[in-house]
């Protein structure tokens, strides 16, 4: 018994409706220069009407390119990813639509564990570039991204605690003097960042450095930063007003590192019966969604996410070529925390 199985197009199929050569055909699909555009608007017409479809990752394959791209989230090691900082989950998907928009497929690795590492994507050919983005609490698995980037320039980081490889950023230090800036219209003096500098997260020393320089700006007298503990964010947060009340410190405005802390600073003012904004402005900084539906709205400086994006994947996919530090531009968020 035979059957009769549907004829698969091919590029010479193409070639015979177009009147070309099948090499015509590769070349004109694939968007070569020495292909005249009436003939590519033939191929093109010719290939639409038969159904037929590049292979892109075979084509890219046969060019030494796989046509993805890695991007590995690194979580405290312990815990899973529903315990990582919903700020990166925005990030990952600024990341995935920019890598799209290039043609790429995203490879997504959740990585925490020190014996489960694995960054060389590009060594074993699955993947173009790689994109690191994650908390910078987790040393290991950040000293061992930096011994991959020694083996290779095609990575590139958002979150590491170190600045000897291709990082990009926000613009911290511009968006501590937005966040110092809107407090003082506000009508805040007394105002105080509360974040560890020194800690291993670069960028609050960058936001701690732009609330000094708006200070100044303002001719207020900055305050050392106050830094509070706790097992989270949201928990230093509410550690931080405890503390600040309980020692009787006067403060009218409170700029956080992150949204997190800030958010769980909203939760105690408010068993404290200090108003917000009326007593007390509140901003933090990273954007996150959920800022939007705390009491009152949490006004924020957010960093561009779709730039964030799209110089990580350009960054990782420079290679050897020029790559530089990158900034991301910020904004100020306006909610309802600052008067």
């Amino acid at each position: 018994m035979t059957t009769n199985k549907p004829h698969r197009v091919t590029s010479i199929d193409v070639a015979e409706k177009a009147g070309v050569s099948q090499s015509t055909v590769s070349r004109a699909l694939s968007g070569s220069e020495t292909i005249t555009e009436a003939t590519r608007r033939r191929v093109e017409q010719a290939a639409a009407e038969l159904g037929y479809h590049v292979n892109m990752r075979a084509a890219g394959l046969r060019k030494g390119e796989t046509g993805s791209i890695a991007i590995v989230v690194i979580g405290r090691d312990g815990q899973g990813p529903a315990a990582i900082n919903p700020f990166y989950y925005s990030l990952l998907g600024s990341t995935c639509a920019a890598a799209a928009e290039r043609g790429y497929e995203a490879l997504v690795s959740f990585q925490a564990q020190e014996d489960e590492l694995f960054g060389h994507y590009v060594a074993r050919r699955q993947a173009d570039g790689v994109v690191v983005i994650g908390t910078a609490t987790n040393g290991p698995a950040w000293d061992y991204f930096r011994t991959v980037a020694d083996e290779s320039s095609s990575i590139a980081f958002w979150g590491s605690p170190f600045d000897d490889a291709v990082w990009v950023r926000s613009d911290n230090m511009a968006g501590g003097c937005l966040a110092v800036e809107r407090l003082v219209k506000g009508g805040a003096k007394d105002i105080v960042f509360v974040g560890d500098p020194n800690s291993s997260q670069k960028q609050f020393r960058e936001r701690f450095e732009g609330y000094q320089a708006g200070m100044k700006a303002a001719g207020l007298e900055a305050r050392p930063a106050f830094v509070s503990i706790g097992s989270d964010r949201v928990s230093q947060g509410r550690n931080a007003i405890i503390r600040l009340t309980e020692s009787g410190t006067d403060f009218d405005g409170l700029f956080f590192a992150c949204d997190a802390m800030a958010l769980g600073a909203l939760e105690e003012l408010a068993l404290r019966d200090l108003s917000v904004p009326s007593d007390v402005g509140v901003v933090g900084f990273d954007g996150l969604g959920s800022g939007e539906f705390s009491n009152p709205p949490l006004t924020t400086v957010e960093p561009d996410f779709a730039e964030a994006g799209r110089l990580l994947v350009e960054t990782a996919l420079a290679g050897d070529a020029e790559q530089g530090v990158r900034r991301v531009p910020v904004k100020l968020v306006e909610r309802s925390s600052v008067a």
